[in-house]
Order: C-alpha cells, then sequence, then structure tokens
C-alpha cells in the first residue's frame, strides 16, 4: 500500500514521545501554521478493551456517522468491531476495507429507495425501521430484509436526544408496526432504541430493555421469532469519563430480561471509541485587546484571540452537538489571567469557539490545544470561507503496533518507522507540499521485527515517520 502526505500512515512512537510531545513537535517547528489533529489509534484499543470487560454480553456496532475517518474504521476493523450505518454511502466505506456485510446495521430508521436498493445489492440486509411507510418500502424493495423495529425511550439527560426525531411509541405504536410487519409477510428479528447521544441517565437503559423485552414475547406471539436486542448508542467517551454506570445498570437488566443466549445484544457506541482519540492543536493568527474602562484607559480588560478553525470547521461540534470545549495553551503562561474569548477565523460573528474563559495573556503565532475532540467533528466541517479542514497525523506506541501490525485490514505498510531528519518534521503542512521533501532511499524501513524499534540512536526523535506515495480515491 502506497500513501502520500494528504493521506498518511500510523507513526510509530519512541518510548519517549506521546500525543503532547507530538504536538509540541509539530507546533513548535516554525514549518507549521495550520490547525492540525494527532490521532492516538491507542486510545481507541484501550477503549475497546474497557467495553469488552464492561460490557461482556454487547457486541459493539461502531456508529460510523461519529467519525467516519478511514483509519478509524481499519482500526475497529482489526479489533473486530462491526458497524452501524445510516446511509449507501457509510456503508461502501465499510466494505471497502474488507468488513463482511453480515457486520453491518442499516440502522437509520428513514432510508431513501436507492440506499435500501443498494443494501440489498451489498448484502447488508439488517436494517431498523419506526414507521408504517418503511415498511411498506422495505416490502416493495427489499422484501428479505432482517428488520429491528426501534423503539422510543429518551433519557432525561443527554447531550443529543433523538426521541424527537426517531423511534416509535413501545405500547402503542410499536404493536402496531408488528401487525403491519406480520400481514406483509416481513421478517421482525428484534428490537432497537437510542436513549440518546452522550446520555447522563444510566437508569434509562433498564427502561428501554424492559421494553423490548414486552415487546419480544409480543412479537413471538404473532410467530416471529426475534434474537436480536440493540441497545443503541449514548455512551461518553470523553477524558475522565466512564461507561462503569451505565454497564451496571444494563448487564442487571440484561441479566433480569434476557438471560439467555439465544438473544444476540448489539450495541451503537460512536463517541465512546473516538472522542478522546483526537487532540487538535490551532494556532492564534490575530488578537484585539480591548480596553473598556474609562478609569484606566490603558489597561486590557478583555482579549479577543482568532484561532485558524472554528464552528464551521472542527468547532461545529458547539451547534450541533453541544459540546463543551476546554481550551488548553500550549505555553505555559505566567502572571495575572484576563477575560479571554476564542473565535474562529471565518467572517462570520456567529463564529465563536469560547465566550469568556481566564487565560494569561498571549501572543500571535501561540498555540492553543482543545482534547476530545475525535467525535462528531470532522464529519461535519467544511471549508467555508477557504479555510482549510485540519490535517490529521496518526500516532501509536510500540505496544498498539505489535498489537494491530497483522490484524486485518491492517498491514504492516500501514505504519511508518524510520529516523526523522535533522531539520525537524518535514512536510507536514496542511496542503501537503513538503517544505523540504527528504528522499533519502534508506529513510524507509522494512518492518519485520519488534527488535528494530532498539535500533534507534542513542538520542532518538520523539515521533518517527515517513512518507510513501499512493493513488488518491
Amino acid at each position: 500500500m502506497k500513501v502520500t502526505n494528504l493521506d498518511e500512515r500510523i507513526h510509530v512512537l519512541d518510548n519517549e514521545a506521546n500525543v503532547m510531545t507530538v504536538v509540541k513537535d509539530i507546533a513548535i517547528s516554525g514549518l507549521q501554521e495550520e490547525a492540525f489533529y494527532v490521532l492516538d489509534i491507542g486510545d481507541i484499543v484501550r477503549k475497546h478493551q474497557i467495553w469488552k470487560e464492561k460490557l461482556p454480553r454487547v457486541e459493539p456496532y461502531y456508529a460510523v456517522k461519529c467519525n467516519d475517518n478511514l483509519m478509524v474504521i481499519e482500526v475497529l476493523a482489526a479489533l473486530g468491531t462491526s458497524f452501524d450505518c445510516a446511509s449507501k454511502n457509510e456503508i461502501n466505506k465499510v466494505l471497502s476495507v474488507g468488513v463482511d456485510s453480515s457486520k453491518i446495521i442499516f440502522a437509520n430508521p428513514a432510508k431513501p429507495a436507492s440506499h435500501i436498493r443498494h443494501a440489498a445489492a451489498v448484502g447488508v440486509d439488517t436494517m431498523t425501521v419506526d414507521n408504517e411507510s418503511e415498511l411498506h418500502k422495505i416490502k416493495k424493495l427489499f422484501p428479505t430484509a432482517k428488520i429491528v423495529i426501534r423503539i422510543r425511550c429518551d433519557a432525561e439527560v443527554a447531550m443529543c436526544p433523538l426521541g424527537m426525531k426517531f423511534g416509535c411509541d413501545p405500547v402503542h405504536e410499536a404493536p402496531n408496526l408488528l401487525r403491519l410487519a406480520y400481514r406483509l409477510g416481513l421478517n421482525v428479528m428484534g428490537f432497537s432504541f437510542h436513549v440518546g447521544s452522550g446520555c447522563q441517565d444510566p437508569p434509562v437503559y433498564h427502561r428501554a430493555i424492559h421494553h423490548c423485552k414486552i415487546l419480544f414475547d409480543m412479537a413471538t406471539s404473532f410467530g416471529f421469532k426475534p434474537y436480536l436486542l440493540d441497545l443503541g448508542g449514548g455512551y461518553p467517551g470523553n477524558k475522565g469519563t466512564s461507561i462503569d454506570k451505565i454497564a451496571e445498570v444494563i448487564n442487571e437488566a440484561l441479566d433480569e430480561y434476557f438471560n439467555t443466549d439465544a438473544v444476540h445484544v448489539i450495541a451503537e457506541p460512536g463517541r465512546f471509541y473516538v472522542a478522546s482519540a483526537y487532540t487538535l492543536a490551532t494556532n492564534i493568527h490575530s488578537k484585539r485587546s480591548v480596553r473598556a474602562d474609562e478609569n484606566s484607559p490603558t489597561t486590557v480588560t478583555h482579549n479577543m484571540y482568532y484561532i485558524n478553525d472554528g464552528v464551521y470547521g472542527s468547532f461545529n461540534c458547539l451547534l450541533y452537538d453541544h459540546q463543551h470545549v476546554i481550551p488548553i495553551p500550549l505555553k505555559t503562561g505566567c502572571g495575572k489571567v484576563i477575560p479571554s474569548s476564542i473565535w474562529g477565523p471565518t467572517c462570520d460573528g456567529l463564529d465563536q469557539v469560547v465566550e469568556n474563559v481566564m487565560l494569561h495573556d498571549m501572543e500571535l503565532g501561540d498555540w492553543i490545544i482543545f482534547e476530545n475532540m475525535g467525535a462528531y467533528t470532522l464529519p461535519v466541517a467544511s471549508p467555508f470561507n477557504g479555510f482549510p479542514i485540519p490535517k490529521i497525523h496518526v500516532v501509536a506506541d510500540e505496544d498498539i503496533w505489535l498489537l494491530l501490525k497483522d490484524a486485518l485490514p491492517l498491514t504492516e505498510d500501514h505504519f511508518v518507522i524510520g529516523n526523522t531528519p535533522g531539520n525537524l518534521r518535514l512536510g507536514l503542512d496542511i496542503g501537503g507540499n513538503d517544505i523540504d521533501p527528504w528522499n533519502d532511499s534508506d529513510s524507509t524501513m522494512a518492518l519485520t521485527t519488534p527488535e528494530i524499534l532498539a535500533d534507534a540512536p542513542n538520542t532518538p526523535p520523539h515521533f518517527i515517520y515517513d512518507y510513501v506515495e499512493a493513488p488518491l480515491n
């Protein structure tokens, strides 16, 4: 596999490096001005380990809409996860890395006809429904589909409530859909729900699972043979959050209502897997100091910092996902802190990232870091006003490399190991232009055994990379 610097592979970090050292190396190089991400795939691997430990009965179907980066999909496929897709393009992206169609659920309850026909053509036969017209549509376009009826059971506290758009009433509407599916000769094979993205109401899962148990029994009485229970999404993924309480509620409810191996339990986590894996670095390109104290006209009362990413880019999550972001200055400040605000680069007054925060005085060219930027950010970002979408630099430590390098669809070709040239991180600008291309033929090393990591110089660089060429999609 060949890759250009527009689609770089996974850089294997040495023992002295981590995400923040990589951020600092790139930021202080003097060669990087545009905003950029560092994606730590080890964070995704650790989240998967947590999931398997806390929810051993629940198979994760990653919600592609949360972050459809191809590297994320490849890593999750290598870990054995399945996928929740909402459109034919998402289905195609997952299939493109070699995932079998049986590991995909088409979990959009309102699907365009062409997308249903496409799902039928590629063998994605499990799909959700929450209304009568969708059943009639599937009867016409894909009558052998395996249908999952999605009910509504909203969390009292969630970052993004979904019940106002999707999910039928479990008491009245769901039984009617069962009757219609029976008359149409369709195959209802399970039930699903989604309590809302970023759920902070763990008991809601118990209520929803109880509703599904009642509907399982009702479906059986109609002659269906339901076997799939889909717990949807809602699992938090930021640093410092935990799914422990949610997992405890789910496990207890499954033991109470579905204590049988005959029922296959799945869920659709999105932000849980990717939120904390992404760190965004932004650069201050402009600054306005406000002096509004009439009694002290030279005193700065407020600083307005303008950075090179905003709500039309990565920070669309502020508008669409109701996220709260915390700015972290890369440099340690000193002296008194000043009331400040942070603004995006576009000409729109709506483009405000942080309304009010206390910060030490910063200057042009300083960097501000934002953690937990992996969920519902890049998939919605646009180059409005001509400002580019940040580039992603992917990293992993040696243990992660050893774990994944032979786990298909990942191969050794996905990873890059070598020595960093002395004049720092070449080829890192946002447009993919080599600032000073490094063409040393010895720079690319064949990946064979872990021992090559021990062959680094006595003063190894913080992270190691090279570029190889590949055709663009």
